[in-house]
C-alpha cells in the first residue's frame, strides 16, 4: 500500500467524522480553538487508535485466511463505503449534542471510528506500514475534522451528506484496487 492509498484511506475514514463535526459546527456558531482541539484530538485519535486495535486483532487470524485476504479486504471495504452512502442518502436526521465535554466527544469519537476498526481487520491482509497508515488516518481525520467544524459553522449542514458519500466511494475504491492488484 502506498503513501497515496493511505492517504486515501485517511479521506475515506475521516468523512463520517467530519459530517460530525460540520453538524457540530451548526450548532456551534463560532468555534473556538478548544471546539477544534476537541473535534481534531478526540476524532483524529480514535481514528489512528481504532485502525491499530482493528490490524492486531487481524494479525492474529491473517494465516487462517492468506488465500482470501484480498477478498476479504474488498468486501469490508465495499460494506462500508456502501454504508456509508447509504446513511447519506437517508432521510433520517442525526441529532448532535452541543456539548464538548468527554461524555459526549467519547460516545461520537467511538461511533464515528467503528469503521476504522473493521479497516484495520483488513489492512491486517495485506503488506502495510500499520504505524503509518494509522498516523495518516488520525492525521487526516484531525485536519478534516477541523475543517468540518469550520465549514459546519458557516454553511450548515449543506455539505454533510456529500461528504459521507464521497468517502463511501473511496473506501470502495480502495477495496477494489486491493481486490485488482491481487488478481491481476
Amino acid at each position: 500500500m502506498t503513501l497515496f492509498d493511505m492517504f486515501l484511506l485517511g479521506v475515506g475514514e475521516a468523512m463520517d467524522a467530519s459530517a460530525v463535526s460540520m453538524a457540530k459546527g451548526t450548532s456551534t456558531k463560532r468555534p473556538m480553538l478548544r471546539h477544534y482541539m476537541s473535534v481534531g484530538l478526540w476524532f483524529g485519535g480514535f481514528q489512528a487508535i481504532m485502525t491499530l486495535l482493528g490490524y492486531f486483532v487481524g494479525s492474529k487470524f491473517a494465516h487462517l485466511v492468506e488465500s482470501v485476504d484480498h477478498w476479504i479486504s474488498f468486501i469490508l471495504l465495499a460494506l462500508l463505503g456502501i454504508n456509508m452512502i447509504k446513511e447519506a442518502l437517508s432521510k433520517d436526521e442525526e441529532r448532535v449534542d452541543r456539548s464538548y465535554s468527554v461524555k459526549t466527544m467519547l460516545i461520537m469519537a467511538i461511533a464515528t471510528s467503528v469503521d476504522a476498526l473493521a479497516v484495520g481487520v483488513s489492512l491486517a491482509f495485506i503488506r502495510v506500514n500499520i504505524w503509518m497508515a494509522a498516523l495518516i488516518i488520525g492525521v487526516v481525520t484531525f485536519a478534516l475534522s477541523l475543517a468540518g467544524l469550520k465549514i459546519g459553522a458557516i454553511f450548515g449542514n449543506r455539505y454533510k451528506s456529500t461528504a459521507e458519500i464521497v468517502g463511501g466511494i473511496m473506501l470502495i475504491f480502495i477495496g477494489i484496487r486491493i481486490l485488482l492488484s491481487h488478481l491481476l
